[in-house]
């Protein structure tokens, strides 16, 4: 039998579709434990290559016969093996085109909504980081959200809907991935936003985003509206856009809350925290929509692909949000934080410009899930 590859758009539509999928990774047990490709209906079989090189007649009865199997590894070339070595076997086999590699790095665009007089709201769902971003449309002007370094994702985007990208906001001075936002708004002529109390340390210019400032994008006039939302990180702002969606970068998540620590700070940062949670937000309508920078676990994603819910419905059902007594709310954020991002302090220095690294050493940055939320 032939080997077919498989790309990473068809393995995320199988993901959010809760379609079967049979993985054999053949990569390190460690590097497997720590990040995989999840779904509701996607199975693992994992096994090192190291293991596999002089054949797989030993794991041929763990391998299903009656459909196909797809082999993953870190960059394509070890699954191509593997991948061909079943197929002399018989087996239907496909192997990840670009490895898990090409998996962290692949963005699916996404409807969220309308906006006022035939506006748009999209979010981009990086499906194998648990990274959101976002774009507002209006009129053939576009205001991005937190962007990944895949810039060219959201410059192909606004070209194939005829819009061009006048504002770039980032919530918060990232630490578990690189931001696009510099690049976009060199490339493009945009505006570059950022919280000046996240920025005191960047060497580029850019926007002081405040409380309370507004923004327009469009003929129509969408209000983009920042708040000053501390505690995932002192500047961290969150965004309400036409008065129905709420942005809360890494500060509410909808199965979790954002961490405070990833500056070292978490004992002073977790009164921040609370007081943007069971205060400032609580102030806002229930039912604007809550669109995070992150989601932590596949089951967040909406039926059709989108992380999404309403402000109302988190308060009742997310956990974060219903601890009464402030001291078990210190105890719960600062002793149930997971590890550090992989390499945050290096991906913390480059998005404040202090760094350069080139592509490849980027992605080894970015390897592995988002850790932002407290367990």
């Amino acid at each position: 039998m032939t080997v077919r590859e498989m790309k990473v758009q068809e393995v995320a539509m199988k993901a959010i579709q809760k379609e079967s999928l049979f993985i054999l990774d053949v990569r390190n047990p460690s590097d497997f434990e720590d990040w995989k490709i999840e779904g509701e209906r996607i199975q693992h079989l994992n096994i090192p290559y190291f293991d596999l090189i002089d054949g797989v007649e030993d794991i041929l009865d763990r391998i299903p016969s009656d459909q196909e199997v797809l082999v993953v590894c870190a960059k394509e070339g070890s699954s191509v093996m593997v991948a061909e070595m079943l197929a002399e076997h018989g087996r239907n086999v496909a192997y990840l085109k670009g490895g898990m590699k090409a998996w962290s790095e692949h963005l699916v665009p996404l409807k969220v909504g309308n906006l006022a007089d035939g506006g748009a709201l999209y979010q981009f769902v990086r499906i194998g980081k648990g990274c959101l971003s976002y774009m507002a449309v209006s009129n053939g002007e576009a205001a991005l959200f937190d962007p990944t370094r895949m810039t060219e994702v959201y410059l192909e985007f606004a070209e194939s809907i005829d819009a061009e990208i006048k504002h770039v906001f980032d919530t918060h001075l990232h630490a578990d991935h690189i931001s696009g936002g510099r690049m976009i708004a060199e490339q493009t002529g945009a505006v570059y936003w950022l919280p000046p109390k996240d920025a005191g340390e960047v060497v580029y210019k850019y926007e002081p985003l405040e409380d309370g400032n507004e923004v327009m994008i469009g003929s129509t006039r969408i209000r983009i509206e920042a708040l000053h939302s501390p505690g995932h990180t002192i500047g961290s702002t969150s965004f309400v856009i036409d008065d129905q969606y709420l942005l809360t970068g890494d500060i509410l998540f909808i199965d979790s809350i954002g961490r405070p620590d990833l500056a070292g700070l978490a004992e002073d940062w977790v009164s921040d925290l609370r007081e943007t949670l069971y205060a400032r937000y609580t102030e806002l309508s229930d039912d604007l929509i809550v669109l995070p920078a992150h989601f932590m676990i596949m089951e967040e994603l909406n039926e059709d692909g989108t992380v999404a819910k309403k402000l109302g419905e988190l308060y009742r059902e997310n956990h974060g949000l219903n601890i009464t007594d402030e001291a078990e709310f210190r105890t719960i954020v600062t002793k149930n934080l997971p590890p550090q991002p992989n390499s945050y302090q290096e991906i913390r220095q480059t998005n404040m410009g202090k760094l350069n690294p080139d592509t490849d050493r980027q992605r080894e940055m970015e390897i592995g899930p988002n850790r932002c939320a407290v367990r």
